[in-house]
């Protein structure tokens, strides 16, 4: 049902993102509409993990991995029937993850230090567990799309400010203004209802991936906790991003409603709960993720 969903939405957004440009310039505008989207969705489709990436100043990991992340990323990736993919860290304290990318075959997970830091292995294994489920879903493609569509959406709206439109043959002013302010905050929605569909589905099959939901519903709850009095500098200067992490990393929300990018955590941890009451998910765990790894450890206390 979640896909339907999916297909639903992403549907709207393009008849919102043509319905745009009939407004702005008749059949023309539409045909231009669907043809400029198709060429920002073929660049983007190809640039997008660079671009977010470089975004957050995203470092791969080195070769020399003290921390055992590679280990147990690989290990994960073929419970998942996935290639392994390029593994990322950000420096930055706040716990956060995100997965990008447009295709398993060319995919890369990034976790930022402050998510090494402060969970346990149990718990790092659920969230790379989710982010591999978004991989495997085809979730990195499907919100890049979304993203583009929602800021090529607002920058038609924005022509339409300063070139009018079909104010004589169209909407007249009155339409053409409030299509100025109600689609961008359309395509927003849409973008948030697509976001939020897809966290519920990676967090069910990150539980399945990773052999427990419990260990997922625990980092929900912890990274909930830092991410919401740890700031992220990059993610503040880049909020179309925020869409991505698997906890919202900006500041400006806090209910599970039209305008939030993440379904309410408490909501998806009840879920994981119930989950593991229905005896779901705890199957194919990797053998070093039951357990902590003895010795030191610099990247965080679950290595």
């Amino acid at each position: 049902m979640g896909y339907v969903r999916t297909a639903l939405l992403m549907a709207a957004m393009t008849a919102l993102f043509m319905g745009v440009g009939y407004l702005l310039a008749g059949t023309g505008g539409m045909v231009f509409a669907l043809l400029a989207a198709a060429a920002m969705n073929a660049f983007t489709w190809w640039n997008s993990d660079k671009m977010v990436l470089r975004m957050h100043n995203a470092q791969e990991l080195s070769p020399i991995d003290r921390s055992g992340l590679a280990v147990m990323v690989g290990e994960l990736a073929r419970n998942a029937n996935l290639p392994v993919p390029a593994i990322y860290l950000i420096d930055t304290p706040q716990p956060n993850a995100f997965a990008t990318g447009r295709n398993p075959e060319n995919a890369a997970v990034a976790v930022t230090t402050g998510l090494m830091r402060s969970l346990s292995r149990e718990e790092l294994a659920g969230v790379i567990a989710h982010e591999l489920a978004h991989i495997r879903n085809h979730d990195t493609a499907i919100m890049t799309v979304t993203a583009t569509f929602a800021g090529a959406i607002t920058m038609l709206a924005n022509f339409a400010m300063f070139f009018g439109g079909r104010r004589d043959e169209g909407p007249g002013i009155v339409g053409t203004l409030a299509m100025m302010f109600l689609a961008p905050m359309a395509a927003g929605l849409v973008q948030m209802a697509i976001s939020r569909t897809r966290e519920y589905a990676a967090d069910r099959a990150g539980a399945e991936i990773c052999g427990n939901p419990l260990w997922l519903a625990s980092a929900l709850e912890r990274i909930q906790a830092g991410a919401s009095r740890i700031d992220y500098a990059s993610a503040e200067r880049n909020p179309g991003t925020a869409h991505m992490f698997i906890i919202n990393p900006l500041h400006a929300y806090r209910r599970d409603n039209l305008f939030a990018t993440h379904p309410a955590t408490e909501n998806r941890v009840a879920a994981l709960h119930e989950m593991a009451r229905q005896g779901h998910g705890a199957s194919r765990a990797p053998s070093r993720a039951r357990r902590p790894a003895s010795g030191s450890n610099d990247a965080g206390p679950w290595g």
